[in-house]
C-alpha cells in the first residue's frame, strides 16, 4: 500500500514515516501544503493522511484542490483543531475522516485500514490507464492528453498499452513480440523500433509528461518524467 503524509512537525513526520513503514505501507511525506497538492496530483496513492494546519497551504486548500482535480484518494485529516465546527468544516470539503491530535496510532492505523478497504470495494473496475498527463481507455479505444486527443495506430494503441499495464518496469523486446505482435518468435525487424519512435514523438507533442527509455539490447522501460506537476 502507497500512503502520503502531508505533515509539518518533523517528529510527528518521523515518527508516523517510521511506524507506518513498519507496518508495510511505502511511505511519501511532504512538510508543507504546495509540496503535498503536488504529490497529491502526480502520484496515485491508496490514502493520504493530511495534517490540517500546513504552511505555504492548509490542509483545507489542499484537500480542496485534490478534489477539483477528481481526485478520489481516500483522505484522513489530523488536526489538534477539536471542535465540531472543525470537524465539520475538514469533512465538508471532501475528508473520509477526522482524527483529532494527540492520537494513539493504534487507533490510526485502524482507520486508515479501514478507509482503503471501504475504497477497494466501493471502486469500480476501470478500463482507464493513467500517467502523467496521459490517459488511456481501452474499452473505447481512446487516449488522450490533458484533454488532447492523442491520435494513434492499432499496433501503437496496443504497444502504449501494454507499457501502461508495465509501468516503471523493464520490458524485454521478446515480451513485447509475444503480447503486441503475438509472435513466438523474434522476426528479427525493426517494427518495435519504429513504434516506440513514432509513439515518442506523439507523446512529447503534446506534452504527456512520460518518457519511453530504451534498455539497450533488452527493451524498454515507459515511466513519468522527473518534472512532472499534473
Amino acid at each position: 500500500m502507497k500512503l502520503l503524509l502531508i505533515e509539518d512537525d518533523k517528529q510527528n513526520r518521523e515518527f508516523l514515516y517510521k511506524a507506518f513503514s513498519e507496518q508495510g505501507y511505502t511511505v511519501d511525506t511532504a512538510d508543507d501544503g504546495q509540496q503535498g497538492l503536488l504529490l497529491g496530483t502526480c502520484e496515485e496513492y491508496d490514502i493520504i493522511i493530511l495534517d490540517r494546519m500546513l504552511p505555504k497551504l492548509d490542509g483545507i486548500q489542499v484537500l480542496a484542490a485534490l478534489r477539483a482535480t477528481g481526485k478520489t484518494t481516500p483522505v484522513l485529516i489530523l488536526s489538534a483543531l477539536d471542535k465540531i465546527d472543525d470537524r465539520v468544516t475538514g469533512l465538508k470539503a471532501g475528508g473520509d475522516d477526522y482524527l483529532v491530535k494527540p492520537f494513539a496510532f493504534s487507533e490510526l492505523i485502524i482507520r486508515v485500514e479501514n478507509l482503503i478497504k471501504r475504497q477497494v470495494t466501493q471502486a469500480p473496475i476501470s478500463t482507464v490507464l493513467k500517467l502523467a498527463n496521459l490517459q488511456l481507455d481501452y474499452a473505447n479505444h481512446k487516449a488522450d492528453v490533458a484533454g488532447h486527443t492523442l491520435s494513434l495506430q492499432p499496433k501503437e494503441f496496443k504497444l502504449l498499452r501494454f507499457l501502461l499495464e508495465h509501468q516503471d518496469k523493464l520490458v524485454t523486446r521478446t515480451l513485447l513480440f509475444e503480447s503486441v505482435w503475438e509472435y513466438n518468435f523474434d522476426p528479427g525487424t525493426n517494427v518495435i523500433d519504429v513504434h516506440i519512435a513514432r509513439l515518442r514523438k506523439k507523446l512529447q507533442q503534446l506534452d504527456a509528461g512520460i518518457h519511453i527509455e530504451t534498455i539497450r539490447g533488452v527493451g524498454y522501460r515507459l515511466a513519468k518524467e522527473q518534472n512532472c506537476a499534473n
